[in-house]
């Protein structure tokens, strides 16, 4: 016999270690996580305080911090008490408990793991552990919401109800939203309840699912019956909520409720309701009854039910009865439809006037219209821009982002100009001069801007800058005291100013001028405290280190003047295009903001946009020194704007304190026009049965463009509108049929006071064929002196250029067409504008001036037709040498007077010439 001596048994690692390290590691994690939150919290305080808008952003923070705790809260007291009942009404089993060594000594199978999950864990620990950290996802989830909330808490009413169930429509613009997130954060709680009760009634086996075993406790089955009762009493007031959702229906021929959702679809609905309910009666039933077949009844029920009654019913309701009179039937609620997109859109403010599309065009009428033939738009922004670029970057790290059109009283006149302003990139710098230093404390700032007339060039073709040049040089435009630009479109990245060296200004001959910045801008950076956060919020710990920052720097962020708004007003959506003032001395950007919604009742929605409400109820003007921001509430009758009044009453100021130069710039936003004309095409159609019919459809007129066929866009230009007494700043659009070349009309946008934002349509007579901006362009390919003439500069070793759009002018009842062309060297860069083509009626020129393809168009000798008559009464007389040279002399004083822009002038010489021809043709006829 063996005797074997055995001591205690070596200790086997307990897993206390690994549990430590992983403790440690989440609250790592967490305390990352809350630090970096931190930061960002004291960065957003900061730089709110330093704008002004600590109560917006103590507004929105706290109701973030109330969304998300009420989710919270809501989300961890049903997961918890559904956690709880689970775990208390579970399978108790007695503890089977076997030491590892023991089993692993023996060469039994290890124990079951549901089994030492169940023994080993503290569950009611996990448990609230388990719903605090789902419900902090579903929370932070949520939170973005906030807007849904607070614009539900500060409604106001629209003041027009929907035409099907006559409520305000401020109630689908504010709660109808939020009923909707409160719904499906409803549902997405029970399912998570259910899912996590199923999982603790799994581990202590009251669920089993396997190949042997499938069987479910009637304690689970008890709990779950009434978890889906909760869901199908949900599902009740979702079909509720479904009644409203009716009016965004879309069946491509009516958007909103049509008539198969009224007459089948809404009582289908109702039907819905009870069905659901009845289910929910059945579930909780089912708590006493404890089976799996009524809880499986009551699925199959509202499961069908929803099937049918939403699916199948309507759609062979729709097919067999309403399609066989679908516009008899559908005409009530087509005529819904237009009229609410109209309202959504502003589009029935706008004032149908009839256009007579004459020929009749004179000399006396173009006199008449001198400002709209000063001010017709002959450099394009894609040419211009590269003009801009080579003559007035100065140096490589210089940028014109953008071009914009503006207008301003300039020498005495009223001027459509074009500029940019000049800013800085530092990330344009040589390579090697990418410092931190260069990028972030010496190239900080931008230099004022460049301007130029849209009409007018020089003798080689080039634009004539009212403003140019570092530091700028104002030859007729505004000045510009304060040029320096921190703020703008193409500045995205911080800069520290006020430090211990001067900031670059800009190049000076062989040296540089620096400047210090003298502004109150920026956030102060000068404790060591405040140098830690952002160092930390930056992860640059230059900012901790450097020498250069001083007790009275600053930091400017979001300096990009879009992410600066957004920042201040995330719930307003903002035009595309921002664009440069100059005004007192100073630049300023203006950003159009906008307010929209996707809940307008019976509207359409915009294409590839998500709303179908929108209006331009605010101005936002931030200055390019300073980075200040203000919002101008320019629509206070826009119920959406006055909500926000009142959740952000500091925020907003009213239009009229804007500064009088400032409110002369405001010009009406493209993107919104674009909405609008887009919108416009099919529903200037008031009539249901002709909306039905699409018969008078339009579209954007297409053009040449790129290496195909593009549509024409929206272009600025002062005008005088037929009738009117004085020429007006426009945002404008022609507008062709469907399918077809020729104009049928042009709409238009007032940006002038005191009738800014008004929308005019000027519709020609559908009898009459009037040459759209694609037929003039066939009508110029087809002239054989200009074609060959753009062959031979093409052979030459040149680029012709056509203009972006064909612009169509209206003077007095009549249209116009200009194109602007231009010439750059095959491997240049420098586009010049040589040529312009006038178009009008049936003819067709080329010239090198405007006013040159006016006079060949108007006052060309052989487009005169003499006065005939018949070969019986027909005298030949010769008339006398001195009356024609008379008459000769006549014309090129005429021709003269119209080449300087002396349209009076010119009429004058113009009339006295035709009087010496109707002399010299009575004498020539004997009369």
């Amino acid at each position: 016999m063996t005797i074997g001596i055995t001591g205690p048994g070596r200790k086997i690692p307990r897993q206390s270690a690994t549990v430590g390290l992983i403790v440690a590691a989440v609250v790592i994690g967490i305390c990352l996580v809350l630090l970096a939150l931190a930061s960002d919290l004291l960065v957003d305080w900061l730089w709110f305080a330093s704008i002004g808008y600590l109560q917006v952003f103590w507004t929105t923070i706290g109701a973030k911090a109330v969304v998300f705790l009420a989710v919270w809260i809501g989300t961890t007291v049903i997961l918890w008490l559904n956690g709880w009942l689970a775990l208390r009404f579970a399978r108790q089993r007695p503890t089977q408990f076997v030491a590892a060594p023991a089993w692993s000594a023996a060469g039994n199978a290890p124990p079951d793991l549901l089994a030492l999950a169940r023994d080993r864990l503290s569950w009611p620990w996990l448990i609230t552990g388990v719903a605090a950290l789902l419900a902090l996802l579903v929370a932070a989830a949520q939170a973005g919401n906030w807007g849904v909330f607070l614009r539900f808490v500060y409604q106001v009413p629209y003041g027009a109800d929907d035409p099907l169930y006559n409520k305000d429509i401020g109630f689908y613009l504010f709660s109808l939203p939020a009923y909707i997130l409160i719904k499906n954060w409803m549902m997405l709680a029970l399912v998570l309840s259910g899912l996590f009760a199923a999982a603790i009634y799994w581990v202590h086996g009251d669920i089993e699912y396997d190949v042997h075993r499938r069987s479910i406790s009637p304690t689970a089955i008890a709990h779950g019956s009434a978890l889906l009762g909760f869901l199908f009493a949900v599902k009740a007031w979702s079909c509720v909520l479904d009644r409203y959702l009716l009016l965004y229906g879309d069946n491509s021929v009516v958007v909103g409720a049509s008539y198969t959702d009224v007459h089948v679809g809404l009582p289908a609905l109702w039907l819905m309701i009870g069905l659901s309910i009845i289910a929910a009666l059945a579930a909780w039933a089912n708590i006493r009854v404890r089976t799996y077949r009524l809880p499986a009844v009551a699925i199959v029920l509202v499961s069908a039910g929803t099937f049918v009654l939403s699916g199948v019913v309507p759609g062979l309701f729709r097919q067999f009865f309403v399609k066989p009179s679908e516009l008899e039937l559908e005409k009530p609620y087509i005529e819904h439809n237009i009229a609410l997109t109209r309202q959504a859109y502003n589009l029935d403010q706008i004032a149908a006037r009839p256009f007579t599309a004459e020929q009749k065009l004179t000399p006396e009428a173009l006199e008449a219209n001198k400002a709209t033939i000063e001010n017709i738009r002959l450099w394009d922004w894609l040419p211009l821009s590269d003009t801009y670029a080579q003559l007035q970057e100065i140096r490589t790290y210089y940028k014109f982002h953008d071009l914009d059109v503006d207008r301003y009283w300039l020498d005495g006149s009223y001027q459509s100009v074009m500029l940019s302003a000049r800013e800085l990139r530092s990330s344009l710098l040589p390579p090697n001069a990418q410092t931190w230093v260069n990028r972030h404390v010496l190239f900080t700032h931008g230099n004022g801007a460049v301007m130029s007339p849209v009409t007018r060039k020089s003798a080689e073709g080039l634009p004539i800058f009212y403003l140019r040049n570092i530091p700028p040089v104002a030859d007729v435009g505004p000045r510009i005291d304060e040029p320096r630009i921190y703020f703008g479109e193409q500045t995205d990245d911080y800069v520290v100013v006020k430090g211990s060296i001067p900031e670059f200004d800009y190049p000076k001959g062989k040296e540089n001028a620096y400047a210090a910045y003298g502004g109150a801008g920026g956030i102060s950076i000068g404790t060591m405290a405040t140098r830690m956060l952002f160092a930390y919020y930056f992860n640059d710990p230059n900012l901790l280190l450097s020498g250069y920052i001083t007790i009275d720097s600053r930091i400017m962020i979001r300096r990009n003047i879009q992410e600066r708004v957004s920042t201040i007003a995330p719930f307003l959506r903002l035009d595309h295009d921002p664009y440069l003032v100059v005004s007192s001395g100073r630049m300023f950007w203006m950003q159009d903001a906008y307010t929209t919604n996707a809940y307008f009742p019976y509207a359409e929605p915009a294409q590839g946009l998500d709303l179908n409400y929108i209006r331009n109820s605010v101005k936002v003007v931030i200055d390019a020194y300073n980075g200040t921001v203000d919002f101008y509430l320019i629509d206070s009758g826009d119920p959406i704007a006055a909500t926000y009044q009142r959740i952000f009453p500091s925020l907003f100021k009213p239009f009229t304190t804007m500064p009088p130069d400032l409110r002369k710039h405001v010009r009406y936003p493209e993107d919104l026009f674009m909405i609008q004309a887009r919108l416009y095409q099919a529903y200037h159609m008031e009539a249901a049965d002709v909306f039905y019919n699409r018969e008078d459809l339009w579209q954007f007129p297409r053009q040449p463009g790129g290496d195909g066929i593009s549509t024409m866009t929206p272009y600025y230009i002062i005008m005088r509108l037929p009738g009117e007494p004085q020429a007006e700043f426009f945002l404008m659009l022609p507008m062709v049929p469907s399918r077809r070349d020729n104009m049928i009309a042009w709409l238009a946008a007032r940006c002038d006071a005191p009738d800014y934002g008004k929308l005019i349509v000027y519709e020609f007579p559908k009898e009459k064929l009037v040459y759209g901006p694609f037929q003039i362009e066939a009508r110029i390919n087809q002239n054989t002196e200009i074609s060959q003439q753009l062959t031979l500069w093409n052979q030459m070793g040149s680029r012709v250029i056509r203009g972006a759009n064909l612009l169509a002018i209206p003077i007095e009842n009549s249209i116009l067409y200009v194109s602007p062309l231009y010439l750059r060297a095959q491997q240049g860069h420098l586009p010049e504008l040589k040529r312009v083509i006038a178009a009008y009626g049936e003819h067709v020129v080329m010239k090198e001036t405007l006013d040159e393809a006016l006079s060949a168009l108007f006052i060309e000798p052989g487009a005169m037709r003499p006065v005939s008559s018949s070969k019986e009464e027909m005298l030949v007389t010769r008339p006398s040498a001195s009356q024609a040279r008379e008459a000769l002399d006549r014309y090129n004083q005429a021709v003269e007077r119209l080449k300087s822009g002396d349209w009076k002038g010119f009429g004058a010489q113009f009339d006295a010439m035709r009087e010496l021809l109707e002399d010299m043709s009575r004498h020539s006829t004997g009369h």
